[in-house]
């Protein structure tokens, strides 16, 4: 697959303002409402399928069948990534007005982490064959694990991460609006919404451990091993405000998740040396797969309404109140200067 500069350039410059977009409007703090959710959704989704649709167009079925399988998985995976999101927030009762802030920072770092990582992958499987082996064989363990372990869920309080944050960063115990950082008498000091920020972007590194080696088991092109997930990763925020409320319903996707993980690691064994699972048999066993964890899901608990997570009775953070946020310093202070007098 040839891909000129031109293009990464044009796709990566897309990329930038779509954020800057998304970060314009909602400069505000607001609660984003299920409507609005849906909206953005609604537009992530249809440049996430056109983009496919081009990639079709320009570099054929096989190219275009690729990106299809692997923005599913992304896709499909970003899901239960929504769902511990749900319980950080929730454990950590952040206002609904700060966390699209939180979750945009936290899509810029994830866009990154998983470039590097996308590079690090093609470098590996080009240079060591046998990589595809430790992929394959992470993947099927991964896939047997998530099935075991389908009712655990994150524990925020019990985080080597945040323990490790809090030893280390001095922070106060109070939200000030969307700020990351306050200076208080003088000091320095981290918010709670940046000790949120850094697990968000700890729980996507570990995500990408498990979706990386899964759309290589689809593609070998890194240009569309990037675009998926970019594409995938764009529509998280919206997808978070728009499910949030719903995990309860989603019963078995975790158990349709790590069949999608088993599948693929089994595809990327046998493609090694035995057999290549064609590209549209792959996608059509993974949209099965989501479509019918989804509708099980759905039916086993039809008549549930919309429902937040339960917040702790004694959260651990609290908004600071006004008076707090007036005895706040400036956060740069600006530098002194000297003076020198010549008589």
């Amino acid at each position: 697959m040839d891909v000129p500069f031109w293009i990464w350039a044009s796709v990566l410059g897309f990329i930038v303002v779509m954020l800057a977009i998304d970060l314009f409007a909602h400069r505000r703090a607001h609660v984003i409402g299920v409507k609005e959710a849906a909206a953005w959704s609604g537009v992530w989704v249809a440049f996430g399928v056109a983009f496919g649709v081009i990639v079709w167009w320009f570099w054929g079925a096989e190219f275009g069948q690729q990106y299809f399988a692997g923005y599913l998985i992304e896709k499909s995976l970003a899901v239960d990534n929504v769902f511990v999101w749900a319980i950080i927030f929730s454990y950590f009762a952040v206002p609904r007005e700060f966390q699209h802030r939180v979750l945009f920072l936290g899509v810029l770092g994830a866009l990154v982490f998983r470039g590097i990582f996308i590079a690090a992958g093609a470098i590996l499987i080009q240079n060591f064959a046998w990589v595809l082996y430790v992929f394959a064989a992470f993947l099927l363990y991964t896939g047997y694990r998530m099935i075991r372990q389908r009712n655990e869920h994150l524990d925020p309080d019990r985080s080597m991460v945040l323990r490790l944050f809090r030893r280390f960063i001095p922070m106060t115990q109070t939200y000030h609006g969307q700020k990351l950082l306050v200076r208080r008498n003088g000091v320095l000091l981290a918010t709670p919404l940046l000790a949120v920020l850094v697990l968000v972007e700890v729980t996507d590194v570990v995500f990408a451990v498990d979706s990386i080696p899964a759309i290589f088991a689809v593609t070998d092109e890194v240009f569309l091993v990037f675009t998926a997930n970019a594409f995938a990763i764009l529509g998280l925020r919206a997808m978070y405000f728009l499910l949030a409320d719903l995990i309860h319903r989603f019963v078995y996707l975790k158990v349709g998740l790590a069949l999608v993980l088993i599948w693929v690691g089994v595809k990327m064994l046998l493609k090694i040396d035995i057999f290549y699972i064609p590209t549209p048999v792959s996608l059509a066993v993974i949209a099965t797969i989501i479509t019918v964890s989804i509708i099980a899901s759905l039916r086993a608990t039809r008549g549930q309404g919309r429902q937040a997570l339960p917040a702790p009775t004694e959260p651990p953070f609290r908004v600071a109140t006004e008076a707090e946020d007036a005895a706040l310093q400036p956060l740069w202070r600006p530098a002194q200067s000297t003076h020198h007098s010549h008589r």
